[in-house]
C-alpha cells in the first residue's frame, strides 16, 4: 500500500493514513470502529445511516457503532497542517465531540428537579445550551428526551424570584427547540404566560428581550387558533416590547432578525395591525429597511404591505419623508418576493393618496413598473404594476410616455 496518494487540491502530497478511505480526503475527525478501522467521522456516520452494517475496508461486520476519537492521529495531522502551512494548507479545528445520551439525561434531570439548589439547575442549563449549540447531531439528540416539555415547565412553573435566571436560560434553550403545537397551545391559552413573556420584552438585558421575542413569535406561528393568535396580539405593550427590539442598535444584528419575525407575525392577525402603528412600526421598518439581509428584507416588506391596508397605517407611511423612494427603488432589487411586497405597498399608497403619486413619479416609478410588467417576476406583482400604472395614469410627465420604448411593448393595456 502506497504511503501517500496524489494531492486533491493542494501543491503537496497528503499522507494516505491521513486520508479517510471513504472520502479519500483529509480527515478532520477522525474516529476509530470496532473493526480497529480510522475514517473521518462524517463519512463512517454517513456510511451507517445508509444502512450498511459492515467495515468498509475490510467488510467485517460491525460489532457496534460506537465511534472512538483518534486523538493521536488528528493531533497528527494537526502538526502536518501547521508544517505545511506555507503551501496554503489550513490547519483543522479541534472537533468537539458529540454529546453523549447519559449525559443529556444527566444534565436534564438535574434541570428538572426543583430539589436542586438553582445553581446547580442553572448550571446544568447553560451545559445543556452549549451543546446544543455545538451541533445538529448534538441538538437533534437532546430533543429525543423531552427537552421542550422539560423547559416548558421550567419557564412557567412560578417558582421564587430568584429562579429568574434559570427561567431566562430555559427559554433562550427554547428558541433552539422550536414548541410543537400542543405546546404553544399550551402557553398562548394562558393570558398569564403570556404576560409573563411579554414582560420580559423590556428586562435590563438584550439577551432576554430577544429570546422572549423569539419564544413569542414561535408560538404566534405555532398557534392555529385565530382566537388565541388575536389574544397574544392584545396582549398589553407586547408591540411596543417587540417594535423596540427591532429598533435595537445594529451591534447585536440578532435583533434585527428575530424582531421583524415577530412583528410580522404579529400583524398577520388583521384586527391589531393598528397597534403595531400606534407602536412606531412604521418608523422602525423605514429606518431599517435598508439594514436587512434578503429573507428578512422580504418578511419587512410584507409587514409594510400589511400595515398599509389599515387606514392608521397607510397614513403614517404616507407621512414619512422616506417610504414612496425606498420603495419604488427596491423593485426588481432584491427578490420577486421583495417586488411584489413593495408594488403592493406603493399600490395602497397610492389609491389613498395624491402625494404619494407624485412622489413615486419622481422617484421613477414608470421605468420600474415598465420594466416589472416585462420581467419573470410573479403574476400577482404583475398585476399590481399594472393597476398602479393605470392609477398613476393621469400623473405621468407626457414627456415621459412619449419617449418610452418600453411604454409601447409592455403588457399594460392602453390608457
Amino acid at each position: 500500500m502506497p504511503g501517500s496518494l496524489e494531492p486533491l487540491d493542494l501543491g503537496i502530497q497528503v499522507p494516505y493514513h491521513f486520508r479517510c478511505p471513504i472520502s479519500l480526503e483529509l480527515m478532520r475527525d477522525p474516529v476509530t470502529v470496532s473493526t480497529g478501522q480510522t475514517y473521518d467521522r462524517q463519512s463512517i456516520e454517513s456510511w451507517v445511516a445508509t444502512g450498511n452494517t459492515t467495515c468498509p475496508v475490510t467488510r467485517a461486520p460491525l460489532s457496534d457503532f460506537t465511534l472512538i476519537p483518534n486523538h493521536t492521529l488528528r493531533r497528527l495531522i494537526q502538526e502536518w497542517c501547521v508544517a505545511n502551512r506555507s503551501f496554503g494548507v489550513e490547519r483543522i479545528p479541534t472537533p468537539k465531540q458529540p454529546a453523549e445520551p447519559a449525559v443529556v439525561r444527566s444534565l436534564l434531570n438535574q434541570a428538572s428537579s426543583v430539589s436542586n439548589h438553582p445553581n446547580v439547575r442553572l448550571s446544568a442549563l447553560r451545559r445543556l445550551r452549549g451543546l446544543a449549540r455545538d451541533s445538529e447531531k448534538n441538538r437533534t439528540l437532546i430533543s429525543t428526551h423531552n427537552v421542550r416539555g422539560i423547559l416548558v415547565d421550567i419557564v412557567f412553573s412560578g417558582g421564587a424570584s430568584h429562579a429568574a435566571e434559570l427561567n431566562h436560560e430555559a427559554i433562550a434553550i427554547l428558541t433552539i427547540f422550536p414548541l410543537s403545537e400542543s405546546e404553544c397551545l399550551y402557553v398562548a391559552s394562558d393570558l398569564d404566560r403570556v404576560s409573563y413573556l411579554v414582560s420580559l420584552l423590556f428586562h435590563s438585558s438584550i439577551d432576554v428581550r430577544v429570546n422572549s421575542a423569539a419564544l413569542i413569535e414561535i408560538v404566534v406561528s405555532g398557534t392555529r387558533s385565530p382566537e388565541l393568535r388575536a389574544q397574544i396580539c392584545n396582549a398589553d405593550e407586547i408591540f411596543e416590547g417587540i417594535v423596540g427590539i427591532l429598533s435595537f442598535p445594529l451591534a447585536y444584528p440578532r435583533a434585527l432578525k428575530v424582531g421583524i419575525k415577530g412583528l410580522f407575525a404579529l400583524c398577520l392577525v388583521k384586527q391589531h395591525r393598528h397597534k403595531a402603528v400606534a407602536a412606531g412600526a412604521v418608523e422602525a421598518l423605514i429606518d431599517r429597511l435598508a439594514d436587512f439581509e434578503k429573507c428578512d428584507s422580504e418578511r419587512a416588506l410584507a409587514t409594510v404591505e400589511l400595515l398599509c391596508r389599515i387606514p392608521s397605517g397607510c397614513e403614517a407611511f404616507a407621512t414619512h419623508a422616506l417610504t414612496v423612494p425606498l420603495l419604488v427603488k427596491i423593485i426588481l432589487k432584491i427578490s420577486d418576493r421583495a417586488t411584489e411586497y413593495a408594488a403592493g405597498a406603493l399600490l395602497s399608497l397610492c389609491s389613498t393618496s395624491e402625494q404619494c403619486q407624485n412622489d413615486a413619479v419622481a422617484a421613477g416609478v414608470l421605468t420600474q413598473l415598465l420594466l416589472l410588467v416585462q420581467s419573470d417576476c410573479t403574476e400577482r406583482a404583475k398585476r399590481k404594476a399594472q393597476m398602479l400604472l393605470k392609477l398613476l395614469r393621469d400623473s405621468w410627465p407626457e414627456a415621459s410616455i412619449g419617449n418610452s420604448d418600453d411604454f409601447g411593448c409592455s403588457d399594460v393595456v392602453p390608457f
